[in-house]
């Protein structure tokens, strides 16, 4: 059949079971906009109150669900704007087609009105861009996009389309999506190198990481620490994978991580990574990192092994498929004296937090209460983000959505928008800082106009708290531009754009302001008033090595 090229973006969308858009319109994206129109009751979009909020909401729908996230934007300072919220789904392997219209192909190149090259500027960032400048074309790459966005290490692909090919029309054959190919490129030889290993461990350690949300292995990584029974511990994109409430979970590595996580790693005589990429934040000084140990490093994506640690043995592929393989070949007596030492350090160094005054982990906590544990949680960047990974235990994965390799402020209220678009049936709660607040707070008039039942935190310190904690510790106390003591009343700034609003001062209003604003059916916001001071703990200096960590009782002893 003859159709549009506009037509044809639809048609392909539902194609690939697409039900949700996220986007803006404008001049070279109208011709989309009016189809999608026609069309408004198979493919619901949702209007942002600005690209970047489309980009992040995008992401946060991918990662809650496990599907692709959709945003679209026009030509110019339209497609500019999703950039931040595609490469923090680059650096977080999050699968999104980012849709953008450019001007008409006999206008690309002349500086014309609204026009950028888009594909050109994310090309650092996107697993592949595309420009669409002939719509016989069109239906294909679009497919391609959703295939390359999904397999593998998943990750964002952009296609910029021409205004005229958008207008012109061609002959469209729907096409049933094939089934995404996991990729995964290992040997036997591989398999039984690293059962060897973990045969002949005596101190054991896991260390999970984002792979192992993305492949599904949630099921896979359980089995195999129960048959080891060594500890686990996760990174800030793992959580959810392991239980937070088992008794063998330690807790977060790395920079922020727990003694117990940190301090067995150091003493570990095998670490085995499953879908890390080993972040400077979580490794520290890398000449340092497990040092005692031997490392298995299973992951999907080939460039990441011994790029930032040197393994023993490797495996790429799928981490659920591998684990499927690699736990049959495990034949081996738990160390139970190995597991009750790394206990010992969870009993001896346990989070802790000033408990005389309301503080963000004691709110964390009574969310946690009120949820049982069952919310999805999405966070901004910055201290609030570390006690939310920190204090809340997330018990199954694609529950807390957050940016962790880029550290983008201003992500966590899009993406709860997008979570709880994708997962109606659960408690979406974002967390964010006072300064991540200010910078999409817009986005509240987004959950306003469609009611979506989302709970915002803002925990207002009235400073940028975690670069204040940096400048705390290694600055000397100069605070410089991290003060925010100004006359911005948030609950009043929610009300404006539509929300619910409470304001918590003390620790007994917690709680009950938590369970009215999950009851009350609209948008809410709360603000949660926290000293200025208030710093993150545990904590690794910058290039130190994580054996290293320190907390707020050592900070009095020094």
């Amino acid at each position: 059949m003859q159709l549009t090229g506009a037509e044809i973006v639809i048609e392909c969308l539902k194609e690939q079971g697409v039900d949700t858009v996220f986007g803006y319109p404008g001049g070279t994206i109208l011709n989309v906009y009016d189809a999608l129109y026609k069309h408004s009751d198979e493919i619901r979009h949702v209007l942002t109150s600005h690209e970047q909020g489309a980009a992040h909401a995008a992401d946060g729908y991918a990662r809650a669900t496990g599907k692709t996230g959709v945003c679209m934007a026009t030509s110019g300072p339209g497609a500019t704007n999703l950039v931040t919220g595609i490469a923090t789904a680059y650096m977080d392997s999050i699968p999104v087609v980012a849709i953008t219209a450019n001007v008409n192909l006999p206008s690309l190149g002349k500086d014309s009105f609204q026009e950028v090259d888009i594909a050109g500027v994310t090309m650092p960032i996107t697993k592949h861009g595309y420009i669409v400048k002939d719509v016989n074309q069109l239906a294909d790459t679009l497919r391609k996009a959703f295939e390359i966005a999904g397999s593998g290490r998943p990750g964002p692909v952009l296609v910029d389309i021409t205004k005229d090919v958008t207008a012109n029309t061609a002959e469209f054959t729907p096409k049933t999506p094939e089934p995404l190919e996991k990729r995964s490129n290992y040997t036997e030889e591989d398999l039984k190198n690293a059962a060897e290993l973990i045969n002949n461990a005596k101190k054991p350690f896991i260390f999970v990481g984002g792979g192992a949300v993305l492949s599904g292995a949630s099921g896979e990584v359980r089995a195999l620490a129960k048959k080891l029974e060594a500890p686990v511990c996760d990174s800030l994109m793992g959580k959810g994978v392991f239980d937070g409430r088992d008794p063998l979970y330690t807790g977060m590595l790395g920079m922020h991580g727990t003694k117990a996580s940190n301090l067995g790693v150091s003493e570990c005589d095998l670490l085995i990574a499953l879908g890390v990429r080993f972040s400077d934040r979580v490794i520290g000084n890398p000449k340092k990192f497990a040092e005692n140990a031997k490392i298995i490093h299973i992951d999907i994506d080939a460039a990441e092994i011994n790029k930032n640690i040197k393994t023993d043995a490797s495996v790429v592929g799928d981490l659920k498929e591998v684990l499927g393989a690699l736990n049959k070949m495990i034949d081996v007596e738990p160390n139970k004296e190995w597991a009750k030492h790394v206990e010992g350090y969870k009993e001896k160094y346990p989070l802790k937090y000033e408990e005389g005054t309301l503080s963000c982990p004691y709110f964390i906590e009574q969310i946690d209460k009120a949820t049982e544990g069952k919310a999805i949680i999405t966070t901004d960047v910055g201290q609030h983000q570390m006690w939310a990974a920190q204090f809340y235990r997330y018990s199954e994965p694609r529950t807390f959505l957050s940016s962790g390799g880029l550290g983008t402020m201003g992500y966590g209220l899009g993406a709860c928008i997008g979570a709880k678009l994708g997962r109606p049936d659960k408690t979406v709660i974002n967390i964010a800082g006072d300064g991540c607040f200010r910078m999409n707070m817009q986005e509240l008039a987004t959950a306003g106009r469609y009611n979506i039942p989302i709970v915002e935190v803002v925990i207002n310190n009235q400073v940028l708290g975690m670069v204040r904690q940096w400048q705390t510790l290694f600055y000397g106390h100069r605070y410089s531009q991290t003060i925010l003591n100004d006359a911005v009343d948030y609950c009043k700034v929610a009300e404006a754009l539509g929300c619910v609003a409470y304001k918590v001062t003390k620790k007994e209003e917690a709680l009950p302001a938590i369970k009215e604003a999950i009851a009350c059916g609209r948008p809410a916001l709360i603000e949660v008033v926290i000293h200025e001071d208030d710093k993150v703990f545990p904590m690794v200096s910058p290039g130190a090595p994580i054996s290293e960590v320190f907390d707020a009782d050592d900070m009095k002893e020094a």
